[in-house]
């Protein structure tokens, strides 16, 4: 059987980028179609595969800036010819889903979001770009253009898993198809839970992420600000809204932003803290789970993909309202209660890579034999 993995673009680090690490590794003789390919990014996990580009590879500032060419997306993933093959996985939340596949070949869509500019974001996107009104309305009529084309690309796919109940119902809501949840794969076996002789042992929280806008890390610098040098605040991670959050923080000695760090200095971080903090609503939140897997329960956004995986007064508490005020409230609330870091551990083990990978073997077989009946899945 010959397979073909799909991925929307290899230009960053992040969630979607290690599910396609294990599927690369489910399947090594399997080539990855992507749009583009930034070596520097992400090479240390594709560097012995073979990868084929788009013609966005190869135009003016294709791989640095290649937002330029989002109209150009559609009809580029629909360019790559995968005839050849029997089986194609697309791993995505934007374009790739929409490769064009032989009538004779299963096409399974790993799906993140559908993609959150067209439909749940469309309105909160177009408002925070920095941009005259005029060129707002053009932007709009180009995603308005798109929105019909990803409706009709989700048509194309034979079966959709969704990463998270979540992103099921966005599935259903937005495409009208039907999916299965498989959460995504977290490297728990690189997090342990805390030993005196690892680090030097301090008091502190923890947030990592892309440093973006939406992942709400202000609102977490805002209340340690609040709640004074007795409660410190690491920061790891880098991104476009690093300036901003120095700028919000000011000259407060409680809260240290790290950067980039190493898997095993970040495994550390998790390990030591008091408990990670997940102030934004993700898909699913792989740092969240990575936080549990060594030991540490989380303080998060009750929205998302942190309802499916934290477990109030198990594995961490929730607050309801993305607000300073409610972060202050939610570590006074967690310094009340007590926690089995043991019993946390084995709990994350179920979003392990071993058991993702037995549910996509076993969801593949079902569905080469034509999806008849439903399919059940045991953690």
């Amino acid at each position: 059987m010959k397979i073909a993995l799909i991925h929307d673009h290899l230009a960053q680090d992040g969630g979607a980028e290690k599910v396609l690490k294990v599927f690369s590794e489910m399947f090594q003789e399997a080539p990855i179609y992507t749009l583009l390919f930034e070596k520097e990014q992400i090479n240390k996990y594709f560097s012995d595969k073979k990868i084929e580009t788009s013609i966005i590879q190869k135009l003016p500032g294709g791989v640095k800036h290649y937002q330029w060419y989002l109209s150009f997306m559609p009809l580029a993933i629909e360019f790559f010819d995968l005839r050849a093959y029997d089986l194609i996985i697309s791993d995505t939340s934007s374009f790739a889903k929409g490769v064009i596949t032989s009538p004779d070949s299963l096409h399974i869509c790993y799906c993140h979001t559908p993609t959150r500019y067209l439909w749940s974001d469309t309105h909160q996107y177009i408002n925070e770009l920095k941009y005259n009104r005029l060129f707002k309305k053009i932007i709009s009529l180009v995603l308005s253009r798109i929105r019909i084309w990803d409706y009709a690309a989700a048509a194309r796919v034979d079966f959709f898993i969704a990463n998270s109940k979540t992103v099921q119902k966005r599935i259903k809501k937005y495409y009208r198809r039907d999916s299965i949840v498989i959460y995504p794969p977290v490297e728990t076996q690189k997090f342990s839970i805390y030993q005196e002789s690892q680090i030097k042992k301090e008091k502190y929280f923890l947030v990592g992420c892309r440093l973006a806008p939406y992942k709400r890390v202000d609102i977490v610098i805002d209340a340690f600000k609040r709640l004074g040098t007795d409660y410190k605040l690491k920061i790891f991670g880098d991104g476009v809204d690093l300036k901003r959050l120095k700028k919000i923080t000011g000259d407060a000695s409680n809260i240290e932003f790290l950067g980039l760090v190493s898997d095993s200095y970040k495994a550390e971080l998790y390990s030591g803290a008091e408990a990670f903090i997940n102030p934004q609503e993700e898909d699913f939140g792989i740092t969240v789970v990575e936080s549990m897997a060594a030991g540490r329960p989380v303080i998060a956004y009750q929205k998302g993909g942190a309802t499916e995986t934290v477990i109030e007064g198990f594995s961490g508490t929730f607050f309801k309202e993305q607000t300073s005020d409610a972060i202050c409230e939610a570590i006074k609330k967690f310094q009340a209660m007590s926690f089995r870091p043991e019993e946390i551990k084995s709990y994350a083990e179920k979003f392990s890579v071993s058991n993702f990978r037995k549910k996509i073997e076993a969801y593949i077989s079902w569905a080469q034999a034509g999806g008849r009946g439903d399919f059940f899945l045991k953690d």
